[in-house]
């Protein structure tokens, strides 16, 4: 298989070298939600835990999980909620309310990014090619998150347990993809089928 061929798949397979040092699965993105405000009020803090089902992060480049949310530390004041089933996103108007009332903002940004879910003994090596971030489990340790450049794309990449997720504006994700699966392919890299973002 030529290397424009593997590069330009994303359909479920064994692509480059014998061996699989990499394994990717696009992360589906069911609802994600951009919400602002200041750590300093009380209110926001406890209508943003209450209404949307998460405690948000205060350290930098920190995440928090609950039954069905996600939370990025994206800035002092903004944070990335992620659902892992979509339920919210009918309530969007009335948690924007809520949430404004206590000096917040929430946007819907559920179809903005593309994202994959890599794993493997080179993951690490392979969004080392293309980004400046330290990816060694000592430097990136799980439970973190951090917004670099991978190639001249902004992403945002988190670590949770052994893998990586990285995020990136969906109108850059097929030069994103063929980045990363040409970097992959020296170490053989398996493509799973897409599988919701957790």
């Amino acid at each position: 298989m030529s290397e424009h061929d593997y590069a330009s798949s994303n359909r479920p397979g064994h692509y480059g070298v014998d061996g699989t040092g990499v394994t990717f699965a696009e992360a589906m993105i069911a609802t994600a939600w951009n919400v602002q405000g200041r750590v300093e009020s009380g209110r926001f803090v406890d209508e943003v835990r209450a209404r949307l089902d998460v405690t948000l992060p205060f350290a930098p480049n920190t995440i928090a999980k609950s039954d069905a949310v996600t939370a990025l530390w994206l800035g002092p004041e903004s944070w990335l909620l992620v659902s892992h089933n979509g339920a919210q996103r009918a309530d969007f108007d009335a948690c924007r309310a809520v949430v404004n009332a206590a000096g917040g903002a929430l946007f819907d940004v559920s179809d903005a990014r593309a994202a994959w879910t890599i794993s493997g003994t080179h993951a690490g090596a392979v969004l080392a090619k293309g980004c400046p971030l330290d990816f060694h489990a000592r430097a990136f340790r799980a439970g973190t998150c951090a917004q670099s450049l991978l190639g001249h794309v902004n992403a945002l990449f988190v670590k949770d347990s052994d893998a990586f997720t990285v995020m990136v504006a969906r109108s850059f994700a097929r030069d994103v993809w063929h980045a990363l699966s040409r970097s992959a392919a020296q170490y053989g890299y398996e493509v799973l089928p897409p599988a919701p973002y957790r």
